[in-house]
């Protein structure tokens, strides 16, 4: 069974209580359901979440033997972090980018994203659901 991580960056951890009138009422748990119902029977999710930039370039090099493909919302870390860029940049599975918001439509530091640079798609403003077509689209491309 090939694996899929959903790396989750900064505040992330209090999805469901911190803004919700931007990313709404529910929950990590509530993403790890979803992940695990597009992801079928044929791939396992491993979700983790993490407010320290170093632990997210960890999981990405652990990736690199253990994922067939990564989907992540790096969160405020997309914006600045170069290290999450060059750890992806040595990951060769497909990488999907998401975010629950629309950023685009959100402040102008928030527009530019280090890892859209290597992000095989980028989705953004579909709230939670973005992850779950993260996951499928993951599926898709590591289909035997």
């Amino acid at each position: 069974m090939k694996t899929i991580f959903v790396l989750n960056g900064p505040n992330l951890n209090l999805l469901g209580k911190r803004q919700p009138e931007i990313y709404g009422h529910e929950t990590l748990d509530d993403v790890a359901l979803l992940c695990r119902d597009a992801a079928g029977d044929g791939h396992r999710i491993r979700l983790l979440q993490s407010n320290w930039e170093g632990q997210i370039v960890d999981w990405i090099h652990e990736a690199r033997d253990e994922a067939c493909g990564i989907v992540i919302n790096p969160a405020a870390l997309t914006h600045s972090s170069i290290a999450i860029l060059d750890a992806l940049n040595a990951f060769d599975g497909p990488v999907i980018e998401v975010h629950i918001s629309q950023v685009h439509r959100r402040e102008a530091f928030r527009h530019h994203s280090y890892v859209s640079l290597r992000a095989d798609g980028v989705i953004a403003g579909l709230g939670l659901e973005g992850y779950a077509a993260g996951v499928r689209r993951i599926v898709s491309l590591t289909r035997d």
